[in-house]
């Protein structure tokens, strides 16, 4: 029997056509408003102190779509649209678990944009990931290799504040294999003045970069809050550059504290 291999997470950053562009936001705009309607359709039960499943809720959707209002919920791919109905299955598992608060609606504006695709929902041959609903692959900058043989059993699309599309694919990894056991231990104490202070006495400095961000950021923002809120254009292109800076801390940030961490495991 083969082995059970760990599923690990391969994101990339891709460059989609118009067409592709114009399909993913439509497909992030009708998955928001599935979410937003089956969430309306659970609490308005849950009122009624009725539970509603994720069976129900797939159900409501066939309904949906067959109305003239909610149409348009067939132009794109029915796939994210039932993963976001899951989504919501496993948010509502959580409060009633008591392991989350209860389930927030979507905003067009500050909600993450991304769909999911499960396997009927994407095509992956010959290193190429081509989407439901589109006639060409993704232009993906591959800046690392999947696992050999890898097919991803889930692929998730988004993009950020900043614009930028990403892919992430869900592969098992058979290169993952446990770190050797080790009886080394130590304490770790989050600071201001330095990053992290080790019960070693090594003292970790926050990254170079940070106050340098810093000031950028708070420039951009300060920009930003004089553009007249009727500057359409203007507002937008320096709500844009914010949001980019914002990006390139949190990407800096997350690669720091990913080698750090890594380093304290394989160490400790």
């Amino acid at each position: 029997m083969a082995a059970n291999h760990v599923k690990r997470a391969f994101k990339y950053r891709f460059y989609p056509s118009d067409a592709q562009a114009a399909e993913l936001s439509r497909t992030f705009g009708c998955v928001r408003k599935v979410y937003n309607l089956a969430l309306a359709a659970r609490t308005e039960a849950w009122a009624r102190q009725v539970r509603v499943n994720y069976n129900a809720t797939s159900a409501m959707l066939t309904a949906w779509k067959k109305t003239e209002e909610l149409a348009f919920l067939n132009d794109v791919s029915s796939v994210p649209l039932q993963q976001t109905l899951r989504h919501l299955q496993s948010a509502f598992a959580n409060f009633f678990g008591k392991r989350a608060r209860y389930p927030r609606f979507k905003s067009r504006k500050k909600s993450r944009k991304s769909a999911e695709y499960t396997t009927s929902g994407f095509r992956f041959r010959d290193g190429q990931l081509t989407l439901a609903k589109m006639a060409e692959p993704l232009d993906i900058v591959w800046s690392r290799p999947l696992p050999e043989g890898a097919e991803p059993s889930t692929v998730t699309v988004s993009q950020d504040a900043a614009g930028r599309w990403f892919v992430s694919m869900l592969c098992e990894d058979p290169a993952v294999k446990p770190l050797p056991s080790t009886d080394a231990a130590v304490g770790v104490d989050v600071g201001l003045d330095h990053l992290l202070t080790l019960s070693t006495g090594e003292k970790i400095a926050n990254p170079r970069h940070e106050r340098r961000d810093r000031t950028r950021l708070a420039k951009a923002q300060r920009k930003l809050s004089r553009k007249a809120r009727g500057d359409g254009a203007n507002r937008a292109k320096a709500r844009r550059k914010v949001a980019r800076i914002h990006a390139r801390i949190a990407d800096r940030r997350r690669d720091v504290l990913h080698k750090l961490t890594t380093r304290l495991v394989r160490e400790n």
